[in-house]
C-alpha cells in the first residue's frame, strides 16, 4: 500500500497498486490549474484506489464547454485524484512521498506547451494526447 495526501494532510488515500509510471501533460488547460508546466501523474486502476480521510473536503471544478475536471483540496488547494475515465483514477505524483520511485514515461500535449518548458528526460512525447 501506498498513501498520499495534500499539503495540510485533511485528505487521505492510499493506493494497493504500485505505479511506476509517470504521465506528463504540458496542455494550456493544466498549465493555468496548477501555474507551473503542466501536470504530473500516475493512473490507477478504480479498484486500487481508496479514501482513508477527509474525502468530504474534496472539491471540484468542470472547465464549462470542455471534457476537463480537476479537483483539489478544500482547504490548501492541493490538487488531489481524479476520475481518468471509468475504469481509472489519475493522481498528481507529488502527492505521494519519496518512498514511491517514480519515472516519467510519456508527455503529451507537447505540442501546446509554453515557449520556456524545455523537455529533458526519456519521456516518449506525443504531441496531443496518448494516440498521437
Amino acid at each position: 500500500m501506498f498513501q498520499g495526501q495534500c499539503n495540510c494532510g485533511t485528505v487521505q488515500f492510499e493506493i494497493s497498486s504500485q505505479p511506476s509510471d509517470v504521465y506528463v501533460c504540458h496542455c494550456s488547460i493544466c498549465r493555468r490549474s496548477t501555474g507551473a508546466n503542466g501536470i504530473a501523474v500516475v493512473v490507477v486502476a478504480n479498484e486500487n484506489f481508496s479514501w482513508l480521510a477527509g474525502q468530504e473536503n474534496v472539491q471540484s471544478w468542470k472547465r464549462p464547454g470542455a471534457d476537463w475536471q480537476t479537483w483539489f483540496c478544500g482547504t490548501c488547494g492541493s490538487k488531489l485524484p481524479g476520475i481518468n475515465d471509468a475504469k481509472r483514477m489519475y493522481i498528481p505524483a507529488a502527492c505521494f512521498g519519496p518512498e514511491l520511485q517514480l519515472q516519467v514515461i510519456h508527455h503529451i500535449y507537447v505540442d501546446s506547451r509554453a515557449s520556456w518548458d524545455v523537455i529533458g528526460d526519456a519521456g516518449v512525447q506525443h504531441p496531443e494526447g496518448m494516440g498521437s
